[in-house]
């Protein structure tokens, strides 16, 4: 019976999670979203980047991200080897700190949260646009420059910033709801057919508010766990 379970353990598909952000709470929301997603064909393993600040709302905080986002990729490689390879692992923020430098270092399949959710959002050339609580503004402008190094240009509307200070809007789920509604009607006036919620901390949001939109409110946390249970890279080969 040991040996039954043994053998069960290796064959299990992984994906590890990578919270870039110190805060264990979204990690464990997160998880928990990729994991309904998911369903008991893939066990996902959540990891949170103590290096960093709890919440990254600047370019700045992404770049102190990325260190910490590469040591604990390196770490899940060893994870997977362990496990024969059969998993992938999920950078889960939406500017994506470490992802370039991560693939480049591990053998296993890297999926980052904001080029997934871009890469959905444009999909059949609908015009999208980001709702993001963070205002800083080199970060919105890196929104621009990500749009269009992959060739979404025409098709972006922009991104709207929620008003209130984050860290509040974050501890109260009523005001972030009223708040992300706001910043989600500008965008659909300007033509959107597609909203993407701009960070991981936003994935449950976008749960709970789409019944109140016909546009498509777009997770990046589920739309990246379904990208990798359709195997688009061909994962868990």
């Amino acid at each position: 019976m040991l040996f039954n379970a043994y053998l069960e353990e290796l064959t299990i598909k992984h994906l590890i999670l990578i919270n870039p952000n110190s805060n264990s709470d979204v990690t464990a929301a997160m998880v928990e979203q990729a994991q309904a997603v998911l369903g008991n064909s893939v066990r996902v393993i959540g990891k949170t980047n103590a290096q960093a600040p709890p919440l990254l709302a600047s370019p700045a905080d992404m770049q102190l991200a990325e260190q910490g986002v590469l040591q604990l990729g390196l770490q899940a490689e060893q994870v997977l080897r362990h496990l024969g390879q059969n998993g992938v692992i999920m950078v889960a923020a939406f500017s994506d700190p470490g992802l370039a430098e991560l693939r480049e270092q591990v053998s296993v399949p890297v999926l980052g949260i904001g080029e997934s959710v871009l890469q959905e959002a444009a999909s059949d050339k609908r015009r999208f646009g980001i709702v993001t609580i963070t205002p800083d503004a080199d970060l919105l402008a890196s929104f621009t420059t990500r749009v269009d190094e992959l060739g979404m240009g025409e098709q972006y509307c922009g991104a709207r910033v929620t008003q209130g200070d984050a860290q509040t809007l974050l501890a109260h789920s009523e005001l972030l709801d009223k708040a992300l509604t706001v910043a989600i009607n500008a965008l659909l006036s300007e033509g959107a057919k597609a909203i993407i919620l701009g960070g991981g901390p936003l994935s449950a949001a976008a749960e709970r508010l789409q019944p109140q939109f016909n546009a498509a409110l777009l997770n990046p946390v589920a739309v990246t766990a379904k990208a990798a249970y359709r195997g688009e890279l061909t994962l868990w080969n």
